[in-house]
């Protein structure tokens, strides 16, 4: 689950991701007219928008596995390349905050269609980019682009198929973010490797036109509703997307700036805090027609919904993290040996996308979700037996498990959550959930580098405490390592340091596998804490899905 996921996931943004699951029951005075059962129009338009909730999940995660290949062909170094996925991010934040309002008053067909355009050209140009200043520009107008597709397919998906098939097209949809997710790493790779690192960028170039073509077809066109357009909040909108993206870059740039330790993060997170708390002001106090009804909190179910799906992007994309770092920095994989593991992820849900929709027509969502927590907590112990030895298949059974946890607890959410809205509170809702859905996974993929680095600092301390020069067992690993190098020089100065030298990277070594157990230990804890919040879960209301 990373990421999504939710993204959980991306998705990103990432995510599982359950950006519109408010927006799915619109009020009925907006609504536009359900097509008929009998035509394909609406099955096209769906392909169209779950290609967007795709390729929306796949732009963070493909650059981040990419941002190496990217430095070096853009010539930058790793502070600069930093930035890459963050303005990404903050790009997909600023508009999905608001994705479920404007697509109320402009109309879906005409925000996919912007969103589409946009992310074509933006990516089309970000390889041709003189300067990182504008490969920048491109990374946040890609990001403002994709950021459309995600909070706009559910509400889609919702309104456009009939009751009997919506619960399936929510676990397609569930399928296919948290897919994406955990096939990014496998792309890059292939893009690495066969290609080149521009493909990062120009994978979308030929998706896009098959999207463009779906929603064209697919999505109705509805009119601009000027009633609303006219009585928006839009200072409210603005307060929202901007102190909201401000967090957000704080957050994603706060391990590698190491926190207070930087008055660039300081500065973004002040400045973000206070933004958002004149928004909060605005809203409860000040604005007549509020941009977003906060009082909506009050309600028991649905602050536990937004506090699971918080919970659950914070422990997908938390493991989808420790797993390729774990490889990368333990085993030196590169990307494709990366993504053969996240496969195992992915592929399962193919299979039981249907089954899945079957029982959850038939069983309580809460008993699902439950189920699927539980499952996940279980591969991560599991996942916490790791030592410096495991490799591809080691993580076989852990991520098979995890596959159908994720699949079970993110459908089962999303089912949750439209059973449990009131229509007249959807914009907001559905804005509120876009909210969380990003917030949960940044904070956890923040949470887990600073903890795992943390931790690592600690093992590698405790470690070297141990590490005795007059010991035994250290003078026969020592001599062990000489006679190795001593093949290599014969000088023994040389050989010393370099034995030296390889014993400390077996410290560091074992430092980051304890490290990376107690983060998987970590995540356990999460899915104990989300399975303590789905037991307060009020009974749904049944609604026709």
């Amino acid at each position: 689950m990373t990421t999504a996921g939710v993204t959980m996931a991306g998705t990103t943004a990432t995510a599982a991701p359950l950006t519109a699951a408010g927006a799915a029951l619109e009020p009925a005075t907006h609504a536009p007219p359900r097509f008929r059962a009998d035509t394909l129009r609406p099955y096209i338009g769906i392909l169209g928008v779950l290609l967007g909730s795709i390729m929306s999940t796949l732009g963070s995660r493909v650059t981040s596995f990419g941002l190496a290949d990217l430095r070096g062909g853009l010539h930058l170094g790793f502070d600069e390349g930093a930035w890459m996925t963050t303005t990404f991010a903050v790009g997909q934040m600023l508009v999905g905050v608001a994705c479920p309002y404007l697509g109320a008053i402009f109309g879906v067909r005409r925000m996919l269609l912007l969103g589409i355009t946009l992310l074509f050209v933006a990516s089309l140009l970000a390889p041709l980019s003189p300067n990182l200043g504008a490969f920048l520009a491109a990374q946040f107008l890609a990001g403002v682009g994709s950021g459309t597709f995600i909070p706009l397919t559910i509400s889609f998906i919702a309104r456009s198929l009939p009751p009997r098939l919506i619960i399936y097209g929510i676990a397609v949809y569930a399928m296919n973010s948290e897919l994406s997710q955990n096939v990014a790493a496998s792309l890059e790779g292939w893009y690495a490797d066969n290609l080149s690192w521009r493909w990062i960028s120009w994978q979308y170039c030929g998706l896009l036109p098959l999207m463009f073509t779906c929603v064209w077809f697919g999505i109705p066109r509805e009119d601009v509703k000027t009633e609303l357009l006219h009585h928006f909040d839009w200072p409210g909108l603005v307060y929202a997307g901007a102190g909201f993206s401000l967090l957000y870059a704080g957050l994603d740039q706060g391990n590698r700036l190491d926190w207070t330790n930087s008055g660039l993060v300081n500065g973004l997170l002040i400045a973000g805090g206070l933004v958002t708390a004149a928004f909060v002001v605005r809203e409860l106090w000040v604005s007549r027609r509020p941009f977003l009804n906060l009082r909506l909190l009050m309600q028991h179910h649905l602050l536990l919904l937004l506090l699971l799906l918080a919970g659950f992007r914070f422990i997908i994309l938390s493991t989808a993290y420790i797993i390729p770092n774990y490889l990368q920095s333990v085993q030196n994989f590169r990307e494709l040996q990366v993504g053969a593991v996240l496969l195992w992820i992915a592929l399962p849900q193919l299979i039981i996308v249907v089954p899945l929709g079957y029982v959850l027509k038939r069983i309580d969502g809460r008993w699902v979700l439950a189920a699927g927590t539980a499952l996940v907590g279980i591969a991560c112990l599991m996942a916490a037996q790791l030592t410096s030895a495991w490799a591809t298949d080691d993580f076989l059974q852990s991520q098979i498990l995890q596959a159908l946890g994720q699949s079970f607890a993110l459908t089962a959410l999303v089912v949750l959550a439209v059973q449990s809205i009131n229509p007249a509170d959807a914009l907001t809702i559905g804005a509120l959930l876009q909210i969380s859905r990003m917030f949960g996974g940044e904070i956890g993929t923040a949470f887990m580098q600073t903890f795992v680095r943390v931790r690592e600092q600690v093992h590698s301390n405790l470690i070297g405490l141990h590490v005795d020069s007059l010991a035994g067992a250290t003078v026969d690993r020592l001599a062990a390592y000489r006679n190795a190098v001593s093949a290599h020089t014969a000088d023994v100065a040389i050989a010393s340091a370099r034995a030296t030298s390889l014993l400390s990277s077996a410290i560091a070594k074992q430092a980051a596998v304890l490290s990376y157990i107690d983060g998987f230990l970590a995540a356990a804890g999460g899915a104990f804490v989300c399975l303590l919040l789905i037991a307060l879960l009020p009974r749904p209301n049944r609604l026709p899905i």
